[in-house]
């Protein structure tokens, strides 16, 4: 249920499907704390505010339902222990084409790979994308967001958790 509405999720789906404009009163129904993201490419540093994913809850429902994404936006998904390379994600419910970019424990990125919506109503038909490589975070930003600023395998993600709100 949509948290404070008495709106199953389900419900909220089927209505929205279709819809032209995106909803500027969506509130997503699992809470999460902001941080900035700083991505770090020689002497160039690239500020992004980001939503963190820490608990089970956070990174399962991650940006899903979410209609829109700002431009200055993203999500990171970060883990207390290492990540299997063949632990992936899923687009399931998810209706943005994302990019995506794993993190190794020092916050190299090791991979980016970019991700499509899946239009299925089970989670099973949708594809798991792995990064073949161990990661211990995970950056969710709009589709381009990093091939528009040079960013690419080896540069640096580190997060600022001083800047949490």
């Amino acid at each position: 249920m949509l948290a404070g509405h008495g709106i199953p999720v389900g419900l909220m789906v089927l209505s929205c499907l279709g819809c032209g404009e995106p909803d500027p009163s969506w509130v997503s129904p699992v809470a999460f704390d902001t941080a900035v993201a700083w991505i770090r490419s020689g002497a160039d540093s690239t500020g992004l505010l980001v939503e963190v994913a820490r608990t089970a809850d956070q990174r399962s429902f991650g940006l899903m339902l979410r209609p829109r994404l700002d431009a200055g936006l993203g999500m990171i998904f970060v883990y207390d222990e290492p990540q299997a390379d063949r632990a992936g994600f899923w687009m399931w419910r998810t209706r943005l084409p994302l990019d995506i970019a794993f993190a190794d424990s020092t916050g190299v990125i090791v991979r980016i790979l970019e991700m499509e919506p899946c239009a299925s109503i089970y989670r099973q038909g949708c594809p798991i994308y792995q990064p073949g490589e161990g990661y211990w975070s995970a950056l969710e930003v709009n589709r381009g967001w990093f091939a528009e600023r040079g960013i690419g395998i080896g540069t640096v993600l580190k997060l600022d958790t001083l800047a949490r709100s």
